[in-house]
């Protein structure tokens, strides 16, 4: 099809008005190129897409076409992407996989082939030809519903032209899970334009939902019910081989050399069964370190490629602050005589997840820990089953069942470390409405073992309301002094606690405000013990530009009661003794700037009283974008805490300057520095990536951690502590 035929069909979209899309099967593959090849004009069109921001009231100022097709093994997506302006240029962060960002540039599909409205596959591409794939879960609503570190293999290019953009998709049918026999699935698409800081959808969205929301999906309409896309293996071997030393115990260096592979296999088109043996758990890109002032474990996700699959089914039970099931326990021990996590052995583990039909979901893992000698711990067998039930339009109710067991005798262990078995059990209710309007959960969880003790229990609910200029989210909950999920995550026990937010906001007409408002929240923790142990008042205000620029800021009332002692300096100082509240007054404020700009910037502080002293705090990040090829960042937290003699002063620094080339669309360099004073610690970690086949990469990473002191301002770098250099070989074959 002629190019100006293409551009012909934003002018007609202006006079009719968009429904469903049928797909229409070819029999001649489609050449990836980013052309717009004749092909295309037996395809039908998406088209009139409408604004998402910064308004969602009228058609798109660029307008876009989308068109779809497949045969026996792709399902093809073409989209059109105008400039009413004419050429101009596009924002990429680099040419590395799986960019994020509303600022930058892309086209995306996304795909619900079980019409749940509650799980979707994403597939973008943006202007410079760079992919990008994911999972949505929870309908597209909530903290970690989006996620792009799921990968797999499928083919993409784009083309800019005068005026417009070309994307080209091919999505192996292989990739998605489905049913056979289906005639419709669920489908959006949608666009990130940066010149006009507009984003755009095909089926709308009202703007106080996420983008990726997925209850007003339009219908993608079969020509001929679907088909088993045949066999589907992809079998993912790896080889890994390093040398370290540690400097601090003078023991000779250590050299590993590891083989091992993952195996995934579709029972059915909609149910997947993962093997690993030996597994390679290690992570070639470090965590970002913090500064730790606080009295409870921190939160970090989950990055390893073996459990992001149907993630969901495992990791989404109770709230953030109390999980039953947590996946970074597996493959971590604890030494109880040093309190530090020690890399456990896997030998071989099995995940079988997806739908079992239309309405239900299942999820099962099991996965063998080798014994920990240097930690006196026995081999361990985690197994999870996870039940999922659809109700009602887009709700659904959960079973989980973790069990964490050892089959080896107490007798060659130390009894005060040694447990049989573990097991937790649960059910949630997620709810979710129709217009998704309303949005919430209702959880309750048992930890169970060998001597049961009372008050083993976590429980709780949620509850959101949103429309464009009110939204209001409460939750409670209530959490066991003896609940003990050894599988899990549990930020606090004994405690009862409620929250309560409700904000306004404001929607002008004109201006360079694209939305602000006020707001109340509070949140209550308690327990019967001691009453309150924390409660915080805040009175909110957000502002949101058109620029994609945003500020949020808060004035907060808190109390704070201390039931064990605390040093507030996070220096290792003299504690405040237990049994101790204190009433505080601060402000919390963030500004993220205008991410289109080549230079950005984003700055948060959490500055005023601090416990009984006073602390300034200064956090964020100094972006510089040289597109394509990379961009250099600067994060940075600057803590200054006073307190009253005899309690420790602190001047906590951490600088992260961090250096990111992406020389082509397969080779990578990026160098992350890491200065902590809070642990004297200057950590580099330098990987070199080059994506030799589809999702099939060589790594090479050198880390290095120095004792390093801050004297008067001045970084002082004593000897290394530890040094490594590990390369890594992956190779994805599918049969």
């Amino acid at each position: 099809m002629k190019v100006w035929v293409c551009l012909l069909i934003f002018s007609i979209g202006h006079l009719a008005i968009a429904q469903n899309i049928e797909i229409k099967k070819i029999d001649q593959k489609v050449i990836i190129d980013g052309k717009v090849d004749d092909i295309w004009s037996f395809a039908d069109s998406a088209f009139n897409f409408q604004q998402y921001f910064p308004m969602d009231t009228s058609l798109a100022y660029a307008q876009s076409v989308a068109k779809v097709l497949y045969d026996d093994q792709f399902i093809y997506v073409l989209g059109v992407m105008q400039n009413p302006d004419g050429d101009r240029g596009y924002i990429t962060p680099s040419l590395r996989r799986d960019f994020f960002g509303d600022a930058n540039d892309s086209f995306s599909i996304l795909i619900d082939a079980f019409q749940d409205n509650t799980n979707a596959f994403i597939f973008g591409i943006n202007p410079f030809g760079v992919r990008r794939e994911g999972l949505i879960a929870n309908g597209g609503s909530g903290q970690g519903a989006f996620s792009l570190d799921w990968d797999n293999k499928w083919r993409g290019e784009a083309r800019q032209e005068n005026g417009y953009w070309v994307a080209e998709m091919a999505i192996p049918l292989k990739t998605l899970r489905f049913s056979e026999g289906q005639s419709t699935w669920n489908v959006n698409f949608y666009r990130v334009d940066s010149e006009y800081a507009e984003r755009s959808t095909w089926s709308p969205i009202s703007r106080n939902f996420s983008i990726v929301n997925l209850a007003t999906l339009r219908e993608m309409e079969w020509d001929r019910p679907t088909k088993k896309p045949g066999s589907n293996i992809s079998f993912i071997p790896y080889i890994a081989s390093g040398v370290s030393k540690d400097f601090q115990t003078d023991e000779p260096s250590e050299t590993n050399f590891d083989v091992g592979f993952d195996l995934k296999y579709a029972v059915t088109p909609g149910l997947n069964l993962d093997l690993t043996v030996n597994p390679d758990f290690s992570q070639v890109e470090v965590d970002r370190q913090v500064t730790n002032l606080d009295r409870f474990e921190i939160f970090f996700p989950e990055r390893r490629q073996f459990f992001l699959e149907n993630a969901d089914l495992f990791a989404n039970y109770g709230n953030r602050g109390s999980r039953p099931f947590f996946s970074r326990r597996i493959g971590v021990a604890r030494d109880e005589n040093t309190g530090q996590n020690l890399q456990n052995p896997i030998p071989v583990g099995t995940r079988l997840s997806g739908k079992i039909n239309n309405n239900l979901r299942l999820g099962f893992l099991s996965m063998q820990a080798g014994r920990e000698d240097a930690a006196n711990l026995p081999s361990y067998n985690y197994s999870v089953l996870s039940l999922q039930q659809k109700v009602f339009a887009r709700s659904n109710v959960s079973f989980l069942f973790v069990n964490k067991q050892t089959f080896e005798s107490e007798s060659n262990y130390d009894t005060n470390l040694y447990a049989r078995w573990n097991r937790t059990v649960g059910v949630d209710y997620n709810l979710a409405s129709a217009d998704n309007r309303w949005t919430g959960k209702a959880f309750y969880h048992k930890s169970i073992e060998e001597e049961q003790p009372d008050q083993s229990f976590s429980t709780g609910f949620e509850i959101s309301y949103g429309v464009p200029k009110w939204s209001w989210n409460m939750t409670a909950q209530s959490v066991g002094e003896n609940y003990n999920p050894e599988v899990g995550f549990v930020r606090r026990r004994d405690i009862r606690q409620l929250t309560n937010t409700v904000r306004y906001s404001f929607f002008p007409k004109s201006g360079g405000i694209q939305r602000h408002g006020p707001g109340f929240d509070f949140d209550m923790v308690g327990n019967k013990e001691f009453g309150f142990l924390d409660w915080d008042m805040n009175i909110l205000y957000d502002i949101n530009w058109r620029s994609s620029a945003r500020f949020s800021t808060r004035i907060r009332r808190q109390y704070t009661f201390l039931f064990n002692g605390f040093d507030p300096s996070g220096s290792g100082g003299l504690a405040l003794p237990s049994g101790t509240g204190y009433h505080n007054n601060l402000i919390i404020a963030s500004y993220n700037s205008d991410q289109r700009k080549l230079i950005n910037f984003r700055v948060s502080t959490r500055s005023g009283e601090y416990f009984n002293g006073t602390r300034i705090n200064l956090e964020g990040s100094l972006n510089f974008r040289y597109q394509p090829l990379g961009f250099t960042s600067i994060n940075f937290a600057y803590n200054r805490i006073r307190l009253p003699d005899p309690y420790n002063d602190a001047n906590l620094f951490l600088i992260g300057p961090r250096f990111d080339f992406t020389f082509t669309k397969k080779l990578f360099w990026t160098t992350f520095v890491q200065y902590n004073t809070q642990i004297d610690n200057l950590n580099i970690n330098s990987r070199l990536q080059w994506r030799f086949a589809p999702v099939s990469d060589f790594f090479l990473v050198y880390t290095d951690n120095y004792l390093a002191t801050n004297d008067e301002g001045f970084i002082n770098l004593g000897p290394s502590k530890s040094r490594a250099l590990v390369f890594k070989l992956t190779y994805w074959l599918n049969f």
